[in-house]
Formats: structure tokens, C-alpha cells, sequence
């Protein structure tokens, strides 16, 4: 059943891909290239004492993509099918997941990459950044096929499902923060999708002209 998007779920959807966005930029850009902290450990490139705090802001950001996830799936702007909405809920878990493996991090923060508590973290990562790739490219294909969004909105859910793939492809990378940014990005423009265009029946009614009236007297 279709339904508008709150406004509260859209700029959710909005808040967490540019906060997301301007993380990845900023450690790609200035931590990375001056972190003194060894890449085996777990909180590379950030201080332990830093970590925590980083790992925090960055369950918040899911939270909030979450959020808009939530809106983004009972919408049905992705369309009324079985796939339609188990690619939108796909993505909606897969963030969950993100959510969970940022505080997981925390406790292994100084331990290094190949222990077991890290391996563990980092297999939740994977997994919740491949289920959400799966239902983002889900979700743009049927965002494709119902037609509900025109122009550049209905492109928007399979463009973030294009940057969790691009992750899944840096992890391990001197670009891996940078491919972080695209997924925020990705993120930030389904969230203005969902802002400046929240019912799915908006785009219809909007190409039905109102009927011309006849000329009065006649």
C-alpha cells in the first residue's frame, strides 16, 4: 500500500548520507595521509582514545539512513511487488547491521586486524554492507519499473546500491574512506528524492491536466 514519506524520515535519509559524506571526505583527505597509528590495528587510522567516539558518530549516521529506509520502504515508491519491498527492507536490515558492527568496533579498537574479536566485527561489516548493497540494487531496479519517481529521483536507490558495491571492492584500500563518502553521497540524494518528492502518487497527479472549461455562455 503506498503512503507518503514523512518529512521527518526524508531528512533523516538527508542528515546521515552528508553526515556520512563529509566523514569519508575528511578522513580520506586529511586523517588517513597524517595517522601515525599502525594499519593492523583496528581503529586505523584513528587513536584509540579516538576510536570510541568516531565509531559513535558513525552508528548514529545508520541510524538515521535507517530511518529514511524505514520511510523510503512503506512508501512504495519502489514499487507493490514481493521483490519491490524485500529489496527496500534488504536495505533497511543491512544498515541495521552497519549500525551494529560500528558498536561492536569499540571494544576491539586497539586489538589488531587479524584477531578474533576484529575478524568477527569485520565479517558483520561485510555482511551488512553486501545485504544492503543487495536491496539498494533491488529496490532501483523496481524504483525503475513502477515509474512512481521521474528524473534524476528514480535513480537515486540504484545509485547507493553502485557505492556499497564500490565499498565491498575498497575494503582493505588506501580508497576505502573515499568509496565511504560515495555511499553517503548515494544516501544524501535518495534522501532529497524522498524530500522534494515524498508521495508516490505525487508525480501521477502532477501529469493529469485539470480539464479546460468552456467559455462561459456558451
Amino acid at each position: 500500500m503506498m503512503q507518503k514519506i514523512s518529512r521527518q524520515a526524508a531528512v533523516c535519509a538527508v542528515a546521515g548520507g552528508a553526515l556520512t559524506a563529509v566523514a569519508g571526505i575528511v578522513v580520506q583527505a586529511v586523517v588517513v595521509p597524517n595517522s601515525t597509528v599502525s594499519e593492523q590495528l583496528w581503529s586505523y587510522p584513528w587513536p584509540s582514545d579516538q576510536f570510541t567516539l568516531v565509531s559513535i558518530l558513525y552508528a548514529i549516521f545508520h541510524v538515521l539512513v535507517c530511518v529514511g529506509m524505514a520511510g523510503f520502504a512503506r512508501s512504495g515508491l519502489a514499487g507493490d511487488g514481493r521483490v519491490a519491498r524485500i529489496g527496500a527492507w534488504m536495505a533497511f536490515g543491512g544498515t541495521v547491521v552497519l549500525f551494529a558492527a560500528e558498536l561492536a568496533s569499540i571494544p576491539v579498537g586497539d586489538q589488531l586486524i587479524e584477531e578474533r574479536g576484529p575478524s568477527a566485527v569485520g565479517a558483520m561489516f561485510g555482511v551488512g554492507t553486501v545485504v544492503a548493497a543487495i536491496g539498494f540494487l533491488l529496490a532501483g531496479v523496481t524504483t525503475l519499473r513502477a515509474g512512481r519517481w521521474q528524473g534524476w529521483r528514480r535513480f537515486t536507490p540504484l545509485v547507493a546500491g553502485l557505492t556499497l558495491v564500490a565499498i565491498t571492492g575498497s575494503v582493505g584500500t588506501d580508497v576505502m574512506s573515499a568509496s565511504i563518502a560515495a555511499y553517503g553521497i548515494g544516501a544524501l540524494g535518495l534522501g532529497l528524492a524522498m524530500l522534494t518528492q515524498p508521495d508516490p502518487r505525487g508525480v501521477m497527479t502532477d501529469q493529469v491536466s485539470e480539464p479546460r472549461r468552456a467559455p462561459a455562455g456558451r
